[in-house]
C-alpha cells in the first residue's frame, strides 16, 4: 500500500457529555467524510432522550451509521457491531481515505480498532441454566463456579457484574475449555491506519456538564420516553442509567427528585469508568474539551497524508 493508498479511521473518545459528537462533525465535515458511531445505546430506534442521541440538525450536518438502527427487541452484541462496522467501514474506504469512528463505549471502539476475541458457538441452553442458577443460587454460586474452571479470568474479571461471569462460564462449560484460552488468540487485521484522538476535562468540570445534560434530558422529555417504555423495562437494552433509575421512580421505589440526582451520580459513575477505559489504549492524543477544532484537525493532518 503506497501512501496515497493509506486510509485512515479518526477515532474521538471521551466521557459522556464532553462534546465528542460536535468534535467528530467538524473533522468528517473537514475531510468530506462519513461516521461511524460506537455508542451501545444510541443503537436503539425506541431510545432517544435517555441516549443524547444527535439532534436532526447535526445527523444532517454530517451522514452518520449506527443510530437508531435496531429495535431494543433485538440482540446486538459487541461481535455483530464489529462486522458491521468494518463492513461500514470497508465500502466507506473505496470513495475516502478518511472515516470517523466516535463513541463512548470503550468495547465497542476496541472491536472496531483491534477487533473482538473469537470464542466458539455456544448451546443456547448453557446461558439459559446459568441465568437460573443466578436467580436461584445467587452471584457468589457464579463467582465460586468461575474460580473453579478458570482461574486466570476470575482473577481479572468484574466479580460483581453476573453478565460478566456468565458469559464466561458459558464458554468454560460450552466449550470445554477455560475462558481465557480464547483470549488475544485471533489477530485481526485491519487496512486502516488509526488516528486516536481523546477529549477529557477537569473532573468537577465534567461532572457539571453531565449534571447539566441531565437537566436538559429532563426538559426535552426524559420521563414521558421512559413511561413509554416502562412496559418493556426488562429488556437488556433498558438495564442502563437515565431508564433504570426512572424504573425504580415508576415502580415506587424512588421518589422523582431522587431518582433524578440517581441518574446522576450513576452517570458521573460511567463517566469516570469510561475515562479509566480510554486512558488504558495506547497512542491515544488527549486534548481539553475546549480546544479549538482546527487545533485537532491540524494534528490529524500532520499524522496522515492529508492534502486538504
Amino acid at each position: 500500500m503506497t501512501i496515497s493508498q493509506k486510509k485512515y479511521l479518526i477515532t474521538v473518545v471521551g466521557p459522556t457529555a464532553i462534546g465528542k459528537t460536535a468534535l467528530a462533525i467538524q473533522i468528517a465535515q473537514h475531510f468530506n467524510c462519513e461516521i461511524i458511531s460506537a455508542d451501545s445505546r444510541q443503537f436503539f430506534k425506541e431510545m432517544s432522550i435517555g441516549t443524547a442521541v444527535p439532534s436532526l440538525e447535526e445527523l444532517a450536518a454530517a451522514p452518520h451509521h449506527f443510530i437508531q438502527n435496531i429495535s431494543i427487541i433485538n440482540d446486538y452484541t459487541v461481535g455483530d457491531f464489529e462486522r458491521d462496522s468494518i463492513a461500514k467501514l470497508d465500502e466507506l474506504f473505496l470513495k475516502n481515505d478518511y472515516a470517523v469512528l466516535v463513541g463512548g463505549s470503550g468495547l465497542y471502539i476496541d472491536a472496531v480498532l483491534k477487533g473482538f476475541d473469537d470464542f466458539p458457538d455456544i448451546d443456547p441452553s448453557v446461558r439459559e441454566v446459568l441465568i437460573k442458577d443466578h436467580e436461584t443460587k445467587g452471584i457468589v454460586f457464579l463467582q465460586q463456579k468461575l474460580q473453579d474452571l478458570d482461574r486466570v479470568h476470575y482473577e481479572k474479571v468484574a466479580k460483581g457484574n453476573p453478565q460478566r461471569l456468565i458469559r464466561a462460564l458459558e464458554v468454560c462449560i460450552g466449550a470445554g475449555q477455560p475462558y481465557s484460552s480464547f483470549l488475544n488468540i485471533k489477530k485481526n487485521s485491519r487496512t486502516f491506519t488509526s488516528i486516536i484522538i481523546g477529549l477529557e476535562a477537569e473532573r468537577q468540570v465534567m461532572y457539571n456538564r453531565i449534571n447539566q445534560r441531565v437537566d436538559n434530558m429532563v426538559e426535552a422529555g426524559l420521563i414521558e420516553e421512559a413511561t413509554g417504555l416502562y412496559p418493556s423495562k426488562n429488556l437488556n437494552a433498558l438495564q442502563t442509567v437515565g431508564y433504570r433509575e426512572l424504573f425504580s421512580y415508576f415502580d415506587g421505589e424512588f421518589t422523582l427528585p431522587f431518582a433524578l440526582e440517581e441518574i446522576k451520580k450513576n452517570t458521573r459513575r460511567f463517566a469516570k469508568r469510561q475515562m479509566t477505559w480510554f486512558k488504558r489504549i495506547e497512542g491515544v492524543k488527549w486534548f481539553d474539551f475546549e480546544t479549538p477544532a482546527q487545533e485537532i484537525i491540524n494534528y490529524i493532518e500532520e499524522n496522515s497524508n492529508a492534502n486538504i
